[in-house]
């Protein structure tokens, strides 16, 4: 097999799921598909390498999380007149629940939506976000307590509004 046909492969199985996270975590649906497929282009150059990584789905994780950083900080003007600009915008189709979700993880500060995101959407361990933070892992659950704590109150709001 091709080391094309290999990232093909990944791509039908994984490019979901990295985009539904992505989502979640930068809250806007063009971003969180660019961030994705850069991470695929990315994975194409590497070759063979790609294929003998031990989680290549993490690593694509990694890569789009890392894109979607270096984009915020590159592009903060570019970002406050996006919203101005018109053209057409593609559309996920997304539940009002889901929306819901992505509107609050949206309000609460980043570290805490990252660890949200990497645990209840990536179904990664408080291990595997440390390791790949870079922080300790009783940081991650802190961080996890904390967004949690935070998005419950934000979504008991957003239901309460909804019943007035």
């Amino acid at each position: 097999m091709s080391d094309k046909q290999f990232v093909r492969e990944v791509y039908d199985a994984s490019y979901g799921r990295l985009v539904i996270q992505m989502l979640a975590v930068c809250g806007d649906p063009g971003d969180a598909e660019d961030a994705v497929q850069e991470a695929f282009v990315k994975a194409i150059g590497q070759g063979s390498r790609f294929e003998k990584l031990a989680n290549q789905e993490a690593w694509l994780r990694t890569v789009a999380l890392n894109h979607l950083r270096n984009r915020w900080r590159h592009n903060s003007v570019f970002r406050k007149i996006m919203p101005r600009i018109p053209g057409a915008v593609a559309t996920l189709d997304l539940s009002p629940d889901h929306v819901a979700l992505v509107a609050a993880l949206r309000k609460i500060p980043y570290d805490l939506r990252l660890v949200v995101t990497l645990h209840h959407i990536a179904d990664q361990t408080t291990a595997e976000i440390s390791r790949q933070l870079g922080v300790p892992e009783g940081t991650v659950k802190t961080r996890l307590v904390k967004g949690r704590n935070m998005l419950a109150k934000l979504l008991s709001d957003h239901e309460e509004s909804k019943h007035v």
